[in-house]
């Protein structure tokens, strides 16, 4: 399982560079704070895996609370024929207390 950290992943959003931003979090979590990720929360991701298909080949970055829930849907991800898929470290709280801690997280 590969993994990025907040200040990798913060680099490539200063730099623009090219990566699809999966945020698993549940759907309260994700209203009252987020960094711009598509947002499909990790009980949902099987059954709309649809809307991700055309990130197959992208860089996919998964993200939740804590980092733990990431690292199980990067491997649904994997498991579904995604092929370069990184799992947050430390997700939004990691985020928020390193990168940016204007940020609420629940």
């Amino acid at each position: 399982m590969k993994s990025i950290t907040v200040h990798e992943l913060n680099k490539k959003k200063e730099n623009e560079e090219s990566f699809f931003l999966l945020d698993v979090r549940e759907y309260h979590e994700y209203l009252v704070s987020n960094i711009g990720g598509h947002h499909i929360p990790y009980n949902d991701l099987e059954s709309r895996m649809n809307e991700i298909e055309e990130y197959k080949d992208s860089k996919v970055i998964v993200m939740c609370r804590s980092g733990n829930t990431s690292k199980d849907a990067a491997e649904t991800l994997l498991n579904s024929g995604f092929k370069n898929v990184f799992s947050l470290e430390g997700g939004m709280k990691k985020w928020a207390k390193e990168i940016d801690p204007s940020l609420p997280v629940i």
